[in-house]
């Protein structure tokens, strides 16, 4: 591994412009658990029962009851991990311009990343499903389920639900970023959910150099990425981070 990341550091290094494509396994090391493979989320409810808008709008109480205050319970008190902080100190060593993520924990904007574009929104905002007042999640009540902004609408996540579209502005940018960079990072990801999955492609495509930082090999791996350096993603980010300080 330690070859793998001396490797990494260099390609860094040496790049104009580094994006980052990043998943849920990012965040399982901050205690918030991913939605998909084993032991996800999807194994324990079903999503369309749960987190489709169409479910949403028929019984919002219900998906906030099984759903909704459970993933508040985790993310009120989950902080960015040293993955995240290695991403944001990548931007301020001026290398990593943006992060393209499916999250919706917003650790990454907590880490110190100040250009992140979120696939799938952010759950750390709520707004209402009325008056469209945003507020942050971690100032709603419990006290009533669903809870209700000052106007009487029901507030709902930020956040793209199964059957909404991914915000227009924020796929163009993420195919315009991946077609300009010369590395890009694929960390945390099982690079199987369109279109987040195609980012790797198109940078290959457009000669960039794909490394992946996963515990485990991905569709991408021996074909689109360069190589993968399998591991914590905090761990080897403070190996890159510390190769990049020696090499300045």
């Amino acid at each position: 591994m330690d070859d793998l990341i001396k490797k990494a550091a260099e390609d860094i290094a040496a790049a104009r412009q580094v994006t980052a494509l990043t998943g849920a396994g990012i965040s399982v090391e901050s205690g918030i658990p991913p939605f998909r493979g084993k032991g996800g989320l999807w194994e324990k409810i079903d999503p369309m029962e749960y987190a489709h808008i169409d479910a949403f709008s028929r019984d919002p109480e219900k998906v906030w009851e099984v759903l909704i205050k459970g993933m508040k319970d985790i993310l009120d008190t989950a902080e960015p991990n040293d993955a995240h902080k290695g991403l944001a100190r990548l931007e301020k060593f001026g290398k990593l311009k943006t992060i393209i993520t499916q999250n919706v924990d917003g650790l990454h904007q907590t880490a110190g990343s100040t250009d992140v574009i979120e696939f799938h929104g952010n759950f750390a905002w709520q707004r209402c499903t009325d008056c469209g007042d945003r507020c942050r999640t971690s100032d709603i009540s419990m006290e009533k389920i669903p809870p209700r902004c000052h106007c009487g609408g029901i507030y709902r996540p930020d956040c793209v639900f199964f059957g909404e579209m991914i915000p227009p502005d924020a796929l163009l940018r993420s195919r315009t970023l991946a077609m300009s960079c010369d590395v890009m990072l694929v960390m945390g990801t099982s690079a199987m959910v369109q279109p987040a999955a195609y980012m790797p492609v198109l940078a290959r495509e457009n000669g960039a150099r794909v490394i992946e930082i996963n515990p485990e090999p991905t569709p991408l791996t021996g074909h689109i990425s360069d190589y993968i350096i399998q591991g914590s993603g905090g761990v080897v980010m403070n190996g890159i981070i510390a190769r990049l300080e020696g090499l300045s």
